[in-house]
């Protein structure tokens, strides 16, 4: 039996998560070489999910794994299509967006193998170069992300 690739050979489904800690900073990761892809740029946390798992305990398994903090406060924000290009080939995932509080005090690289480096930034001061899903994102949901962290 051949493997299959999510998000090329079928539709692969994801949560998508940006953290935050309550007082208008964000939390990024820059992927590092051994990311699936967009190696180099600033990102914020996520994790497929697999069949039979539920959506909110992939998040909080994901956040503990990539950011040591458990999840302090969740708040889901929608859904996304994601179509984009990886290696020649087109890639079709469906991002289940959240937004995140953890706690500032316990979060560090928990990947260093996969993430270069983890830091906090305001959503007017971000680094570069950022993800290439960053802009759809923030597009539909900095009005609710605002709202929530009181911007």
């Amino acid at each position: 039996m051949s493997m299959r690739n999510e998000g090329i050979d079928f539709i692969g489904v994801a949560v998508v998560f940006l953290c935050h800690d309550g007082k208008g900073n964000f939390l990024f990761a820059k992927r590092g070489k051994k990311c699936r892809d967009e190696n180099g740029r600033w990102n914020m946390g996520s994790g497929a999910l697999e069949f039979g798992e539920r959506a909110v305990s992939r998040l909080k398994k994901e956040v503990q794994e990539e950011y040591n903090s458990p999840v302090l406060s969740h708040t889901a924000l929608g859904w996304r299509e994601l179509h984009r290009v990886h290696n020649h080939r087109k890639t079709h995932w469906m991002g289940l967006d959240f937004l995140v509080r953890v706690d500032r005090r316990k979060v560090k690289n928990n990947e260093p193998h996969k993430l270069d480096e983890v830091q906090w930034f305001r959503l007017n001061a971000l680094p570069r170069p950022m993800h290439s899903q960053w802009r759809d994102f923030i597009k539909l949901r900095k009005e609710k992300i605002n709202e929530i962290c009181k911007l």
